[in-house]
């Protein structure tokens, strides 16, 4: 029977060849989407291999895989890593039943620039060094042990409000929260601030650990247009007047996973649209903590409606777990009774490294070594990329690429994957089942510290993309 299936399909692909108009891919593409609405090809059927079809209509395979892609796109395909192209069915949802990983399970032979994380420097070295002096105050010992207020000592909140200072902007340490992490306080404030059923908006493609926040609660995500400095107030303003918007989620500076920064300007556009329809604003800080001179954050051109999210794990140290929430003044206790309701409170012993090395300048020093060291590392592969089209900032630790068409970035992902290296496409940031766009994201954060493994996994996926996925072409 699957071989009866194929051939019927191919009949009708070689009909709509032979008699649509337009370019071949073109006239494919248009084919099975009719074939695919009218039920003539069932929901969940899987087309044909790229070559198998090819042979069989006489076209070459990159005509196949642009026709592929443009049913792609339309969002009436999924095309599955390793296993095939198929008619999208209900529960062919993208794979993100459990979220993102902060670590790859994969086998150690795997080299992995498919994930943003803290590069290791010399914090072990002070960790080393503090939790000797803390091992020496028995006193102080037995108060971290304890209980200590929701919300965080006052100490811990004055070196919240001291991290998060920028430009003209100076947070004040009765309106920051303290939690374990930038992630837990996104949680908090989705808790505490909206219910189940409400809809937010994001970015088209936009951080994974809001999607699967979001899907946990209930909540509904909208993603809007982009373009190079990120999201569109025109975008904004169009959903707000056709959608019931609770808040909007952004990364305004070094988007993840596009690198785009929102100017002064887009900013200022931005917040006008969410005081017009009353909008709660989300914005998360985890890379802008990266670029020192940045603009000032949306916290600063609209207070009373925002919450700033940011924490020491991209710049410090990831284990420590400390974040840090700046909210209006009377949304601090709600956030804060979420937070009790899901650890009691952030862990006081973290917290006090963390505010030890914020006073001392430690803090400080582990950034500036972090944001050398991405500038190093990415100067060490940059001509690896010649040629391509890509996007990236001076500061963001990963590149941001295009893939040539008329290949596709799950091609290029599972090539790579056969050579052992990992890489993201953007449909793990991608919100709902539109369409998404054929990049990928690379990161030079691996953990090994191995300067010629790097250059090499790089190297890897210049050839793949420079060949269009040589695996593809056989």
């Amino acid at each position: 029977m699957a071989v009866k299936t194929n051939i019927d399909m191919v009949s009708i692909m070689r009909e709509g060849l032979s008699n649509g108009q337009g370019v071949k891919y073109k006239r494919l593409s248009d084919v099975m989407e009719r074939g695919i609405l009218e039920g003539l090809i069932e929901p969940g059927r899987k087309l044909p291999p790229h070559r198998v079809l090819s042979d069989n209509l006489g076209v070459t395979i990159g005509t196949i895989s642009r026709a592929y892609g443009e049913l792609e796109r339309l969002g009436l395909v999924v095309a599955r890593v390793g296993d095939g192209t198929f008619v999208r069915k209900r529960g062919m949802e993208r794979q993100r039943d459990e979220g993102f990983r902060n670590v790859s399970e994969e086998p150690r032979q795997y080299f992995d620039m498919s994930r943003n994380m803290h590069i290791p420097g010399q914090e072990t070295a002070f960790l080393a060094q503090s939790f000797q002096t803390l091992a020496t105050n028995a006193k102080f010992l037995q108060d971290i042990s304890a209980y200590t207020p929701d919300a965080g000592l006052p100490r811990y909140r004055d070196a919240g409000a001291q991290w998060l200072v920028q430009r003209d902007f100076h947070p004040i340490p009765e309106q920051v929260i303290c939690v374990n992490g930038g992630q837990h306080g996104l949680l908090c404030a989705m808790m505490a601030l909206l219910r189940a059923g409400d809809t937010v908006v994001t970015e088209q493609l936009t951080y994974p650990g809001l999607i699967t926040a979001a899907r946990m609660l209930g909540i509904r995500l909208i993603g809007l247009e982009m373009d190079e400095e990120g999201l569109l107030p025109s975008a904004l303003d169009e959903v707000c007047r056709n959608h019931r918007i609770s808040a909007l989620y952004c990364t305004p500076t070094i988007q993840n996973p596009t690198t785009a920064v929102l100017s002064v300007a887009r900013r200022e556009a931005l917040v006008k649209v969410c005081r017009e329809h009353n909008l709660l604003i989300l914005e998360d800080e985890a890379h802008g903590v990266l670029v020192e001179d940045r603009p000032p954050p949306l916290s600063f051109f609209a207070p009373e409606r925002t919450i700033l999210i940011s924490s020491l794990s991209k710049a410090v140290s990831a284990g420590l777990r400390v974040g840090y929430v700046h909210a209006p003044p009377a949304l601090v206790s709600r956030i804060s009774a979420a937070l009790r309701s899901t650890c009691w409170m952030a862990t006081p012993v973290t917290l006090e490294l963390a505010t030890q090395w914020i006073e001392n300048g430690t803090a400080q020093y582990l950034l500036s070594q972090q944001i050398s060291e991405i500038s190093r590392r990415k100067a060490l592969v940059r001509d690896l990329l010649a040629g391509l089209q890509y996007r990236t900032h001076l500061n963001s630790p990963h590149f941001w690429i295009e893939v040539p068409e008329p290949w596709r970035a799950s091609e290029i992902e599972a090539e790579l994957k056969q050579n052992n290296y990992l890489i993201a496409t953007a449909e793990a940031f991608a919100v709902g089942q539109t369409a998404v766009p054929q990049f990928i994201r690379a990161s030079i954060c691996n953990t090994s510290g191995d300067d010629q493994l790097l250059r090499a996994g790089f190297d890897a996926l210049a050839t793949a993309l420079g060949q269009g996925g040589g695996r593809f072409q056989l």
